[in-house]
């Protein structure tokens, strides 16, 4: 599952990123938090698991929200 979620949060952030007609700050913001919530889970790695457990999943779905909102903003206005 947590797979699927890094998965779909990459994909909505690359493409909130391609998005040229919003601010440079509101494209990469989605991709910021998705590099803070890998930063977070790669702490799992040297045994250091509380902010992955606080931080990487919250980022995650963070991501996926500011990323979906500005590709479904972009998508309502060329309608």
């Amino acid at each position: 599952m947590l797979v699927v979620l890094f998965t779909l949060a990459l994909r909505y952030t690359l493409k909130a990123a391609r998005l040229p007609d919003i601010p440079l700050w509101r494209r990469f913001l989605p991709t910021a938090l998705l590099l803070v919530a890998a930063g977070a889970s790669l702490l799992r790695a040297v045994d250091v698991p509380e902010p992955a457990q606080l931080i990487a999943f919250p980022c995650n779905i963070a991501a996926i929200a500011l990323a979906g909102r500005e590709i479904r903003a972009r998508d309502g206005e060329r309608l």
